[in-house]
This record gives structure tokens, C-alpha cells and sequence, in this order.
């Protein structure tokens, strides 16, 4: 999740003025690319009974609500999508609901390959089985690289508004980086806990942001709008106009994180059922709901109004309708969950950055130690504390050097993230291809629109996606191209370090090589 710049809840909560856009013991090796037959699930086990993690103890509810708190749905929609409508006009809800149709397709061919890849490593599994270890672990790399600067990043924005919330609601006057340290401790003592109780706490977080926003959806639905409902959002001379380019950017970043479904898969019920499942309800809901809400936001204004409003007060746009259609209580209740949002989406970010770890750590590709698995509540422990060190040490940096914690801090350091999190994707929709190409017998089974059109379709899609995330990426910045460039190269750079590695190892420790992205993690 990323919010442009000035993307911020009110008058009293939004940045500092800027004009909008100024911008378990490794199993044995086996080869890339081969598939067993599917076997029987394995029986649950009590969380850390077998030194992995707690297996079986989710659920396709449980996982949807870590990738969909991932999104921040709240904060996303009044952050963001005010400006969606400034860029693009009131076909703005259009960009969202064709950016759902671009990642359920996505979708198709990675949830084809679940049955395949029995490793907790996601995306590095994924690359690693199509696409060769060198891929795979570049891949591993950046992931951890793009998931930490996503999750750290976002520290600063959450340090931002429980400061202004706290003060303004509850004469409580604290430093953002206070607040910042608390969350910082907050998202550790969760992950530390039974992956279950983090999933309990994420469905009520996120049950109570989408309920705030769909309590406004439905008041402007009943009163039917400023000048009654209208469909011209959906009309093509408004889905089509020139600036939907910066808005599909925009719309594309508002999904992250819904690809960590399979980062759950060791601690999944019947992964093999639940991971697609999670995944196509997750991308589902999103843009069914993203879609929704804009289109309502803007009938809460009137087609003409609904533009200059969210060019003239972005920030403030959510919660003017807020009060107008519902109420003041409302509004404020509105920023006390935008805060609970990002406390969410970072304890999400936290834990598929976690599992990450302890699949690298499984297959001796990352410190032994990150794959640790406490004893009582089967969580990667070690993993949890040195990722949350590492989150406070950039905190305590940006408060030193006086960074601000929303217009830099937050949106500079989530930048390389996001555009990571698509190169990613984009590099899992060509492995879904290449692998099933190495594998006729499983292709011919599966099909070939899941095995060849699906993944390629996505795969020149995600690509496009993330040439407009780096072409406009002042949107997310607010900064010229001396900042967005070095911010973008980060992200080659640390993919090439992967493959660097890669080769050394396979050179000097071939058995570890070997092993990359081959640990299974379950039956099936």
C-alpha cells in the first residue's frame, strides 16, 4: 500500500502543504521445475510441535484478512483516492476495477502453480521452479528488500497520524517517532504471538475500516447522492480520458500485498484448497470494493463537483462526505481507524517478511537463526525481532536527521517497495509459463488457458503496470528525478545482488544451490 503525496485524512491530519503530485529442517533437494503428485493434507499440528510452524491453523478467511489488511483499504481510499479522481477524472472507479481484472488473471496461472510449488517462499519459490535458482533467489532478495521498505516506510506515515489523532481527539501531545517506537513494539509482541491471534486481531481491525467506509457507501447510496445516482463513471469517454495512465499506477499499488497468500501456505489448512482460494477472494474483494467506494465518493459530490473537490482539498475530501452524509462522530471515528489501518497492514507486512526469512533460513540461503521457531507459538521469533530492530533503528535515523515522517520518511522508503512488489509479480506471471513449458504432462492437465494465456497476458500487463508506477512516480514521492531515479535503480540492483549470490554459491557451495527453493513444506 502507497498513498501520494499529501494523501493525508484532514486538515488537521495532512502533511505539510504541498501541491498534489509536485511530486523445519530442509527436505531433500529436488530439481526445479519438477512437480510430485499431489498427496493427502497433512494433519494439523500444534504451533511449533514439529520445529516449523504452527501447520494448519488457518483458514481461507484467516489468510484473506492478512493480504487484504496488507492493502490498508481505509487509508488507501481516503489517501488515495482523491487523487485518483483529481488525475483521472470520475472514471477513476473504472482504473480499479480493471486493475482486478488484471491481477485475477495473474492469479489464474499462480494459483495453477500452487499445487506444484510446496514451499513457504512465495514468489522465490515460484521464480526458482520457472525461471532457475539465479531468478529465484535475486527474487528472494528483493522480495525481503521490497517487503521491509513497504512495512518500514509505513511506520513513519502510522507515527504521523496517531500523532495528529492523538493530540487532536485526545489532547495527548507525543513525537510522531514515539508513536512510531510504540507500533514498532505493538507489530513485534503480535508476530511474536500464535499466527492465529494475529489473524483474530487483523479481522477485527479490518472489519471495522471497511465497516466505516461501507456505513458512508451506503448513506450516499440511500440519499442518493448530491444530484441523484449516475453510471457517467462507467461511461467509456470518462474511462478512457487522458489521465487514467497515473491513475492506473495509483490503483495498481492500492493492491499490494494480496500476493502473499502463499506465503501462509505452511501454516494453511489444506493449502493446496486454501491458498487459491485466499488469493481470488482477496483480489476479488478488493476491487469490487475499491470500486464501490470511489464510484460512491463520487455521486457523494455529483460527477462535476466530485473533480474540483479532490483537486482543491484532497485530504480532507473523505471526511467532508463523511460528516456531510453521516456525521461528525463518524469522521472521527473515521481517524481513529485510519490509524488501526496501518497497525494492521504493518503487522501483515511483518509476518510475510518474517516467513520469508525462515524460508530462506530453511534452505541455508539466509542466517540460521531467521528460521527459529519459538516453541510455544510457532512463530519465526528471531525473524520478528530483528526485523523489528531493524524498523525502530530506521525510525530513530529519520528523527535524527529531522526527515519528515510523512512527505520523506513514509513515501520515499514505500516508493522502491511498491515498484519491487510488481517487478516481482510480473517475474512470477513469466515463471507460471516457463515452468509449465518444462512440465507437458502437468500443462496438458491443467489447460492451456491457465498454463500459457493467462500467465503471459498478466505477465505484459504487470509489465505496463509498473512502467506507469515509475513513469509517474512523483505521484508517489512528490519529488523530482533526483530522488525518484536513485529510488527506482534500488530495485535492479538488489535483484542483480540475488543473482550474484546465486552464482557464488553455486560455485563454492553447489549442495546449498542445490537446495534453493526445493524445501517441502507440506504434502499438498
Amino acid at each position: 500500500m502507497n498513498l501520494p503525496s499529501d494523501a493525508a485524512s484532514s486538515s488537521a491530519l495532512r502533511p505539510p502543504d504541498r501541491a498534489p503530485g509536485s511530486a523445519a529442517a530442509a527436505g531433500p533437494a529436488a530439481s526445479p521445475g519438477s512437480s510430485a503428485s499431489p498427496a493427502a493434507p497433512a494433519a494439523p499440528a500444534a504451533p511449533g510441535s514439529s520445529g516449523g510452524l504452527g501447520r494448519g491453523v488457518l483458514g481461507t478467511g484467516d489468510i484473506v484478512f492478512f493480504v487484504v489488511a496488507a492493502a490498508a483499504p481505509l487509508t488507501v481510499m481516503a489517501g488515495v483516492a482523491p487523487f485518483a479522481i483529481s488525475f483521472g477524472g470520475i472514471g477513476a472507479p473504472v482504473a480499479y476495477l480493471a486493475t482486478g481484472v488484471v491481477l485475477a488473471l495473474f492469479a489464474v496461472g499462480f494459483t495453477a502453480m500452487t499445487a506444484h510449488v510446496r514451499n513457504a517462499g512465495a514468489f522465490y519459490a515460484y521464480v526458482t521452479r520457472g525461471l532457475g535458482r539465479a531468478a529465484g533467489l535475486g527474487t528472494a532478495l528483493l522480495a525481503v528488500l521490497s517487503y521491509n521498505a513497504i512495512q518500514i516506510g509505513m511506520f513513519g506515515a502510522f507515527g504521523f497520524f496517531a500523532h495528529t489523532t492523538a493530540a487532536d481527539l485526545l489532547g495527548l501531545d507525543l513525537p510522531w517517532p514515539v508513536w512510531a517506537l510504540l507500533g514498532v513494539a505493538v507489530v513485534w509482541f503480535l508476530g511474536f504471538r500464535s499466527i492465529d491471534l494475529g489473524a483474530k486481531v487483523l479481522g477485527a481491525l479490518l472489519i471495522a475500516e471497511t465497516g466505516i467506509l461501507l456505513l458512508l457507501a451506503v448513506a450516499v447510496l440511500v440519499k442518493g447522492g448530491a444530484h441523484g445516482l449516475s453510471l457517467s463513471s462507467f461511461a467509456p469517454e470518462h474511462v478512457f480520458s487522458g489521465g487514467m495512465g497515473g491513475v492506473l499506477g495509483l490503483s495498481f499499488a492500492a493492491f499490494i500485498g494480496f500476493e502473499a497468500t502463499a506465503i501462509y501456505r505452511e501454516e494453511a489448512r489444506q493449502p493446496h484448497r486454501t491458498v487459491p482460494r485466499a488469493t481470488y477472494a482477496a483480489i476479488a474483494f478488493l476491487g469490487l470494493f475499491y470500486t464501490f467506494v470511489t464510484w460512491m465518493i463520487v455521486q457523494a459530490f455529483g460527477d462535476t463537483e466530485a473533480v474540483a473537490t479532490a483537486t482543491a482539498d484532497p485530504a480532507g475530501m473523505f471526511f467532508t462526505a463523511m460528516t456531510d452524509y453521516v456525521g461528525g462522530w463518524a469522521t472521527d471515528v473515521q481517524r481513529v481507524l485510519i490509524v488501526t489501518s496501518l497497525l494492521a497492514a504493518l503487522l501483515a507486512f511483518h509476518n510475510t517478511i518474517t516467513r520469508y526469512g525462515y524460508a530462506l533460513a530453511t534452505e541455508q540461503a539466509a542466517p540460521a537463526a531467521l528460521g527459529r521457531i519459538h516453541p510455544r507459538h510457532g512463530s519465526p521469533w528471531i525473524g520478528g525481532i530483528a526485523q523489528s530492530v531493524l524498523a525502530a533503528a530506521a525510525v530513530g535515523v529519520a528523527a535524527l536527521i529531522g526527515a519528515d515522517p510523512y512527505n520523506q520518511f513514509f513515501l520515499w522508503v514505500n516508493s522502491p517497495g511498491v515498484v519491487g512488489i510488481l517487478v516481482l509479480q510480473a517475474l512470477a506471471g513469466l515463471a507460471v509459463f516457463a515452468f509449465f513449458r518444462r512440465n507437458r504432462a502437468a500443462a496438458a492437465s491443467t489447460g492451456v488457458f491457465r498454463t500459457v494465456v493467462a500467465p503471459l497476458a498478466a505477465t505484459v500487463l504487470l509489465c505496463g503496470a509498473t512502467a506507469l508506477v515509475v513513469w509517474r512516480l512523483d505521484l508517489f514521492t512528490g519529488a523530482g528525478p533526483e530522488v525518484n531515479w536513485p529510488l527506482v535503480a534500488i530495485v535492479p540492483v538488489v535483484f542483480l545482488t540475488g543473482v550474484g549470490i546465486a552464482l557464488r554459491l553455486r560455485a563454492r557451495r553447489p549442495e546449498v544451490y542445490a537446495r534453493l527453493g526445493t524445501t517441502e513444506v507440506d504434502a499438498g
